[in-house]
């Protein structure tokens, strides 16, 4: 086993098990919920790893939970993948600004899936550098996987997290979406370059008043960390 525990969130029972089958043959430990309820006391009784969070669920929706779980401290750095029959650009977006890490389509195939989870899970515990790096105040601790700013905690999300750290390291040069892609997500083919900017925009919204400036926008070529205008 990898040691690595995910939550499976589904109201349908054979998508459920048909989860279930993809990630033992991955060597995945997994648990299982069939609405929001349920997830949350499993989340937080057991903390799992990562959540495939379906988007349609009875009572509370995948995307009420995500938000919830995202405003919990406790909750808020375990990654969620939303599972929705909906294709429509609108709804992607809206699941990655509720907090989730990526979202994927049905129907998928178990192999996708795994893939998927697997790029989520690396970006959420990343590898690289272990001394704190800080800019104006802005401080990143790599070992403990804090941010704070001026001395107070800021809440960044673990993709958020990986971002920050990439810019802090790399700063001054402008990458385009494409390269940051390669650099934060690890070159997952499945990730489209609007991610990047939904996930700027939480990065700079993290950061706050005091620090927001330091992610630059390039115009026309796409984004870099500076101390200058």
């Amino acid at each position: 086993m990898t040691n690595k525990t995910i939550l499976i969130v589904d109201d349908e029972a054979p998508i459920r098990e048909m989860i279930a089958v993809a990630l033992e043959m991955a060597d995945y430990d997994w648990l299982e919920a069939a609405d929001a309820t349920e997830a949350h006391s499993q989340v937080v009784d057991k903390q799992p790893d990562l959540i495939l969070l379906d988007w349609m669920l009875p009572n509370t929706s995948g995307i009420e939970l995500a938000r919830r779980l995202k405003r919990d401290p406790v909750t808020a750095d375990i990654p969620i993948i939303m599972l929705t029959a909906r294709s429509e650009e609108d709804n992607k977006v809206l699941g990655l600004e509720a907090g989730a890490d990526d979202y994927i389509t049905k129907p998928f195939s178990p192999r996708e899936l795994v893939a998927r989870l697997k790029a989520v899970l690396r970006r959420a515990t990343p590898p690289g550098i272990e001394d704190p790096v800080e800019v104006e105040g802005l401080r990143l601790d790599p070992v403990s996987h804090r941010v704070t700013g001026k001395g107070k905690p800021l809440e960044v999300g673990p993709t958020e997290f990986r971002l920050l750290q990439f810019f802090m390291t790399h700063q001054e040069r402008a990458y385009t979406r494409s390269q940051l892609l390669d650099q934060v997500w690890g070159g997952n083919v499945y990730v489209e370059e609007r991610t990047v900017d939904v996930h700027i925009r939480r990065l700079r919204k993290a950061l706050g008043e005091e620090h927001e400036h330091l992610v630059q926008t390039v115009r026309g070529t796409g984004y870099r960390f500076s101390t200058h205008n």
